[in-house]
């Protein structure tokens, strides 16, 4: 397999990624063909994936801009992928010149592009690191360099956690960095589920077991579960919704069926 020349050396192309998949499904070309082919295998049992994923970026774009309506500047987005056309440091800036934006994941591509992405941009940044360690996303020179943590900010975990097992406690994760975050910070948080999936669980878990099978597991939390991620927010109103309940720019009923898969909120630091 040749090796595309945005692709750092040293990644496996023989295996595919989430954030590949992920930008496959969005229409972008940061992708291999084994990317493609397990993508095409989960959307042989969830043909909606596609419209699930833009679904996610769409109520991403609206919960930055209520971010900048709140005041808020500064934004961490952790598992933030491949960044293809209208991600945060767009919309973020397009509203503010002056708002600042540090990307944080753990695949080489993902971070490789980003910085390719954002050269010459001094408010953006992104770093490696992962999800499960905050101690290291929140103790480095790039955070220290770009955000004040005295200061509110919006911690985005896009559709991200549900790649985190309960023995990765992803509770805990997200606790160490409620708890680093200054009052008036807010949480902006998807996450995935079999609420709302037009199709039998038997079905979808086809799905699910395609993500397993390359050893990213995918973890379809409850209502409740998902809830959870809000202790010590308040969350910000209409709840925890499906993504196009929050704050939707048409009336959403014109969506499709599977936009209304799993579960998005806002909450705010007190």
């Amino acid at each position: 397999m040749e090796r595309p020349a945005w692709a750092p050396q040293g990644i496996d192309i023989s295996m595919p990624s989430v954030s590949r998949i992920y930008d496959y499904y969005l229409g972008g070309s940061h992708n291999f063909e084994v990317d493609r082919e397990a993508a095409r295998k989960a959307m042989s049992f969830m043909p909606g994936l596609p419209t699930i994923m833009k679904t996610n970026r769409a109520f991403m774009r609206r919960a930055v801009k209520f971010a900048l309506d709140e005041g808020v500047t500064q934004f961490l987005d952790i598992g933030s992928g491949i960044p293809t056309f209208g991600n945060v440091h767009e919309v973020a800036q397009g509203g503010n010149p002056d708002a600042k934006v540090l990307y944080v994941d753990h695949d080489p591509v993902a971070v490789a592009h980003s910085r390719a992405v954002l050269e010459g941009n001094t408010n953006a940044a992104v770093m490696s690191a992962d999800l499960r360690d905050p101690g290291t996303i929140l103790k480095s020179p790039e955070t220290a360099a770009l955000l004040d943590l005295e200061r509110p900010v919006a911690l985005l975990l896009v559709f991200v956690l549900h790649f985190l097992e309960d023995k990765d406690e992803p509770y805990r994760a997200v606790a160490e960095l409620r708890e680093a975050l200054a009052p008036g910070s807010l949480i902006i948080l998807t996450h995935a589920s079999y609420h709302g999936v037009p199709l039998s669980q038997e079905t979808a878990g086809g799905a699910v077991a395609v993500y397993k099978d390359i050893r990213n597991p995918l973890v379809m939390r409850t209502r409740e579960q998902t809830a959870r991620f809000f202790d010590g927010f308040t969350m910000v109103a209409p709840g925890l919704v499906a993504m196009p309940d929050w704050r939707p720019d048409s009336p959403a009923e014109e969506e499709d069926p599977y936009a209304f898969s799993g579960f998005a909120g806002v909450g705010r630091r007190a």
